[in-house]
């Protein structure tokens, strides 16, 4: 359990300006995040069409024990699945959002990351990318369809350094940040259970490590500007993340990308 679990509504947009994450258990319901566990477990084989690697929609990760390139990610996601557009619409999240705010939240970007067994995780980071016009006020909330725990690689944030904005340069390219960043002993693991959710700023730095457990660790990651902060983004969004996808494959070779 982390420090902010048992706050009051009233008390969690001080918590979170002041940690830049905050945890509340048991917001979503029950039978909403079964239906979505459902579709999530569903949606490999149905969409196997879709999983390419010349698919952007689709992300792979390298297997840490066979070093295989293994399938692990659709973003966007909503288009897939209406379970999980309705735990990204869910009235219980957007007034959650909306008491972090001050004010109504636009969904800007929605993936589902699978995360099967063996399945590396991401080194340290902060989500926002000096791009022209991405909205200061992004957040990320993750909402799991399975325990998510640090055997199976739950994320990890350090509170605190958000205060700091942007820890890279603002070239407009994805950067992971130095170990030494961030002080170890301040990490807390998003440890969440169905039902769960956890919230954090673009600022928040943040890491996962591999999946090493027999279970999968399936998760919405539903990202959010301000609506006061330009409003309805999210296809303005991947217009430019598609066309940044792009050019970052061409740089190696691979000019034969498309989007489904």
């Amino acid at each position: 359990m982390t420090a902010t679990d048992t706050l009051a509504p009233s008390a969690r947009r001080v918590a979170y300006d002041r940690d830049g994450y905050v945890v509340v258990r048991g917001l979503l319901p029950k039978e909403l995040m079964a239906r979505a566990a459902a579709e999530a477990e569903a949606l490999p084989a149905r969409f196997a069409d879709l999983v390419s690697t010349r698919n952007i929609r689709c992300r792979w990760q390298d297997n840490v024990f066979t070093g295989e390139c293994t399938f692990e990610t659709f973003d966007p996601v909503i288009d897939l699945s209406p379970a999980s557009r309705d735990v990204a619409l869910a009235p219980e999240l957007l007034a959650l959002l909306n008491d972090l705010y001050g004010g109504p939240a636009c969904l800007f970007k929605d993936k589902l990351i699978f995360k099967p067994p063996g399945v590396k995780g991401y080194g340290l980071h902060q989500d926002w990318i000096a791009w022209g016009g991405f909205p200061r006020s992004f957040l990320t909330v993750l909402a799991p369809f399975e325990p998510a725990d640090r055997d199976n690689g739950c994320t990890v944030v350090y509170p605190g350094y958000h205060a700091g904005g942007s820890l890279s340069p603002e070239d407009g390219q994805y950067h992971e940040l130095p170990a030494d960043t961030v002080d170890e002993a301040a990490a807390v693991p998003l440890v969440l259970d169905p039902g769960d959710v956890a919230v954090f700023g673009g600022f928040t730095p943040h890491r996962s490590d591999p999946n090493t457990s027999g279970r999968w660790r399936r998760q919405l990651y539903l990202s959010y500007n301000a609506a006061a902060d330009g409003g309805d983004r999210r296809e303005a969004h991947y217009r430019e993340f598609h066309a940044w996808l792009e050019r970052k494959y061409a740089e190696y070779g691979k000019t034969d990308t498309y989007f489904a």
